[in-house]
């Protein structure tokens, strides 16, 4: 399978998140077409994204005039217009990009997105709600969702697995998760093992379904 991680990208509107990831994408390397209806918001961006463009993406022609139709990947980053977010991603699907991602405002916009062909759904308000709420509720100092229960916690370690080599604790048989890395006090981060022995002050990095993942955080 070929490396599409430096292909170009299409960004389709130019609101504060579409803004980000353009801008982001750019600073990476990443060669970007960035394209919104609003001429003053395309003014503003020029010499900062590799190509920028004002055009009414809810027209065929038009993203056909630009070349969206040779892009591998595309993401459409409009929101708070969901007619013109579910006409832009039909239109995507009809020009055959490979790889569409779309910004969902609502659950039902989700499941419309989904249903017309957008490959990946983005609800960056719903998710950054969601993490925010786990980290204000409990001890962990990050929390990210990889799948559908399953999740990446960053906490201190409880004091019972500490001064302990991480093979003698048996976290996995007994607690169902695993310390995937540790970070010492002022120092970077290292893959643990099993002779890793943590101590206080340490961050760890654990892993594993998520209800146990926050419960092995919460210990103290």
């Amino acid at each position: 399978m070929a490396d599409t991680r430096h292909d170009p990208v299409v960004v389709i509107g130019l609101g504060r998140f579409g803004t980000a990831l353009a801008l982001e994408l750019a600073a990476r390397g990443t060669e970007v077409l960035a394209i919104d209806r609003r001429p003053k918001i395309v003014q503003g961006l020029a010499g900062r994204i590799t190509q920028i463009a004002a055009a009414d993406a809810t027209d065929l022609e038009a993203l056909r005039e630009l070349g969206v139709a040779e892009f591998y990947r595309a993401v459409v980053a409009i929101g708070g217009d969901l007619e013109s977010s579910i006409l832009v991603t039909s239109l995507l699907v009809e020009l055959g990009v490979d790889d569409i991602w779309a910004k969902a405002v609502t659950h039902q916009h989700k499941r419309i997105l989904e249903r017309i062909g957008a490959h990946h759904i983005v609800l960056p308000e719903h998710d950054m709600g969601e993490r925010v709420a786990h980290l204000v509720s409990g001890r962990m100092l990050d929390y990210i969702e990889l799948d559908d229960g399953y999740a990446l916690v960053k906490t201190h370690p409880p004091r019972e697995f500490v001064g302990v080599p991480l093979g003698e604790t048996k976290l996995r048989s007994k607690h169902g998760v695993t310390v995937v890395a540790v970070k010492p006090k002022g120092e970077s981060f290292t893959y643990a093992t099993a002779d890793t022995v943590l101590q206080y002050g340490d961050v760890v990095l654990v892993a594993g379904p998520a209800g146990k993942a926050e419960r092995f955080a919460e210990r103290l």
